[in-house]
């Protein structure tokens, strides 16, 4: 009984809180805003940039990769870079080519996510990729290889006319 008051109490105070924000005009205050702008001090990256960069590092260590078409893509501000290899090499070239843009482009160490990823970071972006597993019964079995990138601030792509909105008070 005692907890039902509780609840019954918060409540009436969200209650009171919205319809006080409503009635004076602060409505302003909880509009979408857009996304959030990057964290970094590094200068903004495009999509097509931090997707060239990682190809050509990769590509250098013998990993080819294709990028996925953007209508495959729901998320704005997503990339996903796809590609075979040999399960033998693959992971020692991926890890390679990850140490390559570093070197090459300026790729800065991500977010240690476990033994098995690999994270990089530049400007806006991230980059991850999960090393895939060898298998013993045939070295030269092809694997599959993804780079995943995201922006800082990414957004649903099912709002194109998404916009900031703007209250008359």
């Amino acid at each position: 009984m005692r907890r039902r008051q509780v609840t019954t109490h918060i409540v009436a105070l969200v209650m009171a809180v919205a319809a006080t924000a409503a009635a004076t005009g602060c409505t302003r205050l909880i509009d979408d805003k857009g996304p959030l702008p990057s964290r970094s001090a590094e200068p903004r990256l495009s999509a097509d940039t931090a997707v060239r960069e990682l190809t050509s590092a990769l590509a250098a260590e013998g990993v080819t990769l294709d990028r996925a078409p953007q209508d495959q893509i729901v998320i704005e501000c997503t990339e996903r870079l796809t590609g075979r290899g040999e399960s033998a090499k693959a992971g020692a070239a991926l890890k390679a080519g990850f140490a390559r843009a570093r070197s090459d482009h300026g790729w800065k160490r991500g977010p240690d996510v476990g033994g098995t990823s690999l994270t990089l970071h530049k400007g806006n972006w991230t980059a991850a990729a999960s090393l895939p597993p060898t298998t013993a019964a045939s070295p030269t079995t092809p694997v599959t290889i993804i780079v995943n990138l995201v922006c800082d601030g990414a957004r649903s792509k099912s709002r194109p006319d998404a916009s900031p909105t703007s209250s008359a008070s």
